[in-house]
């Protein structure tokens, strides 16, 4: 079953397609884009790529935080005016978070603005990264502090690429998922993958078309991510997004309750739903509380002092100010694993592995 997403922005309103085969229509976005070359930046085989239907150039891409920096962007760039890739061309993407993230990018910059279609090959590409118009880069400084605002003209979530990721891969995009049932979306547990990409892409959805430059609404998406994203510069990435972002989730609920937003049981709903999807909940062990702060002050909702998108009575909000000290507490009692068993050792329940397929 194929689902048809809409992202509603005006001038800039695309669909986003999710379900087996829908990598097949690339060809014809393409020739409704008008395009006559497709930049194809591309970390899969390149068997994966399917046909765009006009002279392509296709560039290897690697997956991984070593390449989503500036150099890359502009290497590639380099490569689109060697090509002679003009404003009414295409650039495409093939791969997870980063090749969308710096592709992205490329397109936002080069000529300002080549129109970009994504084609993310990873669960966390197809739930999060592809859709919405965010691109970005790391800096030495801290994650993603370098980007621009860039709608695509079209997603295409082909599930038939999940069939082959590892189950640690599939946990990345399963954090993403899991940090859903707390902004919004209804309780995705127990259904098919294809159903949850579905509904997670339409929650995105709703939130960026009310709020597309990050404003206000749009903060809820990042609920987990700010100490989600400490805990990657902290290990070294040695966590992966989606396990970080589990773990800051797990987080957010207990910090929430110790501000008095949540009650227990709710503050414990957060560690079952993420649990559920065999994500990693504890801290890990050797990572210093104060090195987390340090790192979360630098975190691009941090205006005036700490802040976390929250759970609380009226929902998931930004809250600012929070008090450095209470955020210490709260994460000096969480509990305490090896690196080594909260990177990716978690099982995944079957049921989510089953429906990559479906």
């Amino acid at each position: 079953m194929r689902t048809t997403i809409p992202v509603r922005l005006g001038e800039r309103s695309y669909d986003v397609l999710v379900g087996p085969g829908v990598r097949a229509s690339l060809a014809e976005v393409v020739r409704r884009l008008g395009a006559k070359r497709a930049a194809v930046v591309s970390a899969r085989p390149a068997e994966w790529v399917p046909d765009t239907g006009v002279e392509t150039l296709l560039l290897p891409a690697r997956d991984g935080e070593q390449d989503k920096r500036l150099s890359t962007v502009e290497a590639l760039c380099g490569e689109f005016a060697r090509f002679g890739l003009t404003r009414s061309d295409v650039v495409v993407s093939c791969g997870g978070g980063t090749t969308t993230d710096v592709a992205g990018l490329a397109a936002a910059l080069y000529h300002r603005g080549v129109a970009v279609v994504h084609l993310p090959t990873s669960l966390l590409a197809q739930v999060d990264a592809s859709v919405g118009g965010k691109t970005a880069v790391n800096l030495p400084d801290g994650k993603n502090l370098a980007g621009a605002y860039w709608q695509p003209s079209a997603v295409l979530c082909d599930t038939d690429y999940l069939s082959t990721l590892p189950r640690r891969e599939m946990l990345n995009g399963l954090g993403e998922i899991a940090r859903c049932h707390f902004i919004g979306a209804p309780d995705l547990r127990g259904l098919p993958l294809a159903e949850q990409i579905a509904a997670s892409v339409t929650l995105k959805a709703s939130i960026v078309e009310r709020d597309e430059r990050d404003t206000g609404l749009r903060h809820i998406l990042n609920y987990g991510h700010t100490l989600g994203h400490a805990l990657e510069i902290a290990t070294d990435f040695a966590l992966r997004h989606g396990e970080a972002v589990a773990i800051g989730t797990v987080f957010a609920g207990r910090l929430a309750g110790a501000l008095g937003r949540i009650d227990q049981s709710r503050v414990d709903e957060h560690l079952a739903v993420v649990r559920h999807y065999g994500l990693p909940a504890a801290l890990p062990a050797d990572v210093d509380p104060a090195v987390l702060v340090r790192q979360m002050h630098r975190d691009k909702k941090a205006i005036t002092g700490l802040g976390f998108v929250l759970d609380g009575p009226e929902g998931a909000e930004l809250v600012s100010d929070v008090p450095a000290e209470v955020v210490t507490r709260v994460l000096d009692r969480m509990p305490r694993e090896s690196l080594e068993n909260l990177a990716g050792t978690s099982a995944i329940p079957v049921a989510a592995t089953d429906a990559a397929t479906a």
